[in-house]
Formats: structure tokens, C-alpha cells, sequence
């Protein structure tokens, strides 16, 4: 997708030096993943104490059944 935004020049400067990575392209996607990736990690969390878990479910038996 092709867009149009203005971004803080220095801050774009600043993750690609800590990306390794050459173009503003790249450091934008790798931003957008990383931010999506944090934000699913929370949603996880807030599950905590919400799903109950049968406490005699073996979940290594779907492993051996290979």
C-alpha cells in the first residue's frame, strides 16, 4: 500500500540505526509488526485468570501421536 505521512525525521534516522535497516520502508514495516506483535502479547495476558485450563488435559499426547 502506498501512502502519504510525515514522520519525524530524526526518529526515523534513530530506528533504522537500531533496525540495521536501510529505508524507510523497511523500518516502517518492521515498526507496524513489532507494534501489532506487543499489542497481541497484551491481549494474551489479559486472558490470565479468565480461561480455565482442565487440569487433567495431556497436552503432550498430541505430540506422541506422530
Amino acid at each position: 500500500m502506498r501512502t502519504s505521512i510525515e514522520l519525524d525525521e530524526a526518529l526515523v534516522e534513530e530506528a533504522q540505526t537500531y533496525a540495521g535497516v536501510g529505508t524507510m520502508h523497511e523500518v516502517v514495516d518492521l515498526a507496524l509488526k513489532e507494534f501489532v506483535a506487543i499489542r497481541r502479547r497484551r491481549d494474551i495476558g489479559e486472558l490470565f485468570g479468565k480461561v480455565e485450563i482442565d487440569p487433567d488435559y495431556d497436552y503432550k499426547a498430541l505430540r506422541r501421536e506422530d
